[in-house]
């Protein structure tokens, strides 16, 4: 570094952040996967990773075509022996990097950022690489199963999958990883299985698991119940509902949430659920102005008693479920492009996809002008080392 650091710095390149103790703290501890050829250190190959995707690069090529626009003043923390790795220096590195030993870098950091108190909601989904594929038939397309904290805004935990019907062997693993004292755990229809119930009460947490047709006798069963009992007002049958408005984009959504704490009578029909408490139905009821209106009726079990929690905690719960999807998925698809990335080597998909996770974190935290988005802050990354240097404050 000396010769290069002490130019850039003549050249007005220093920083107030003593950037390159920040990511060495963070990143220390991950084992080089390469026996041989490590021309180029692993810390300098992630923490450009991470740089390269606050400033707008989406993949290797543009992490190192940006790398090389500011290798001088990279210089002034990095190591760079060799200068900048090429692309597949970058794609071969992270083909073999242990995901597990990175999952669990990220989630030390992401358990010290919770600031939640008191009872959490976490949102659990899967998102597939959809260009990560392999072969013409994608049967080797990489799938990541998600826990998402709402009201932190991070995700706590991500395991991959090879495939979306592997879902329901990789949220076990997902939840082995997680805090869930105090926690409620919303899974979507194809986590509605004994076992994850189980996995959520063993680890201290509840459970709000969707009724879907995949578990065809227990909908029908509820379904039908929830069809009596509303039709016939709830007479003689003790529960607890709320209703909310809202008009919004040119419609307005009425949704009403009923909830019984009635479950004994599913024993008698062989679906004796571990910890079950509640049954819950929330009925969306949209009219589109000037055009159509529709009714829709979801349905869900929970270890929750209805009793203590209340109705309009448990259609919180409910509603709150897609924020996985709105702040997490759809995030990481228009301002990272991830659903276009197509990294595909080895374990190369899923670590970028740690990594994108890691800088959507980070951008978050950063301050920025009135209402900027995050597109906008990335760009800002891009034009301003100093605003960069700011973003990795929350590493320390």
């Amino acid at each position: 570094m000396g010769k290069d650091a002490t130019k850039a710095r003549e050249r007005g390149f220093d920083m107030d952040v003593d950037a390159r103790a920040v990511l060495l703290r963070f990143f220390g501890g991950l084992t080089d996967p390469r026996a041989a050829n490590r021309r180029h250190l692993l810390h300098d190959l992630l923490i450009l990773t991470v740089l390269g995707l606050l400033c707008r690069c989406d993949d290797f090529e543009e992490i190192v075509a940006w790398g090389h626009a500011h290798e001088l003043w990279l210089r002034t923390f990095l190591d760079l022996p060799h200068g900048i790795p090429s692309p597949d220096t970058f794609e071969r590195v992270f083909a073999r990097l242990d995901p597990a030993a990175l999952e669990a870098r990220l989630g030390r950091w992401t358990t010290a950022l919770q600031q939640a108190a008191g009872d959490r909601l976490v949102q659990v989904d899967g998102k597939s690489l959809r260009r990560a594929f392999q072969t013409a038939g994608r049967k080797t397309l990489p799938h990541l199963v998600s826990a998402w904290s709402q009201a932190d805004h991070l995700v706590l935990a991500q395991v991959a999958t090879a495939q979306k019907s592997n879902e329901i062997t990789a949220i076990p693993e997902l939840l082995a990883l997680l805090d869930l004292q105090q926690a409620t755990v919303s899974i979507d229809a194809i986590g509605c299985q004994k076992k994850i119930a189980q996995a959520i009460l063993d680890r201290e947490g509840d459970y709000l698991l969707a009724v879907k047709a995949n578990q065809r006798d227990l909908h029908e069963a509820v379904r039908f119940f929830f069809t009596e009992a509303i039709a016939q007002g709830w007479e003689g049958l003790p529960h607890v509902q709320t209703q909310t408005t809202d008009s919004d984009h040119g419609r307005l959504e009425i949704r009403r949430c009923w909830a019984t704490h009635q479950v004994a009578w599913l024993k008698t029909q062989d679906q004796d659920w571990p910890g079950l408490q509640g049954l819950v139905c929330v009925e969306c009821d949209r009219l589109v102005f000037g055009g159509t209106h529709s009714v829709e009726r979801r349905y869900f079990i929970t270890s929750h008693d209805p009793r203590q929690v209340g109705a309009e905690f448990l259609l919180e719960a409910v509603r709150g479920h897609w924020s996985v999807e709105n702040q997490l998925h759809w995030c990481l698809d228009v301002v990272f492009r991830e659903d276009d990335s197509r990294v595909r080597k080895g374990h190369a998909g899923e670590n970028l996809s740690r990594m994108r996770r890691l800088a959507l974190h980070l951008l978050r935290k950063l301050p920025g002008p009135k209402r900027a988005s995050l597109k906008t802050k990335r760009l800002l990354c891009s034009w301003k080392p100093d605003y960069l240097l700011k973003a990795l404050l929350p590493l320390g």
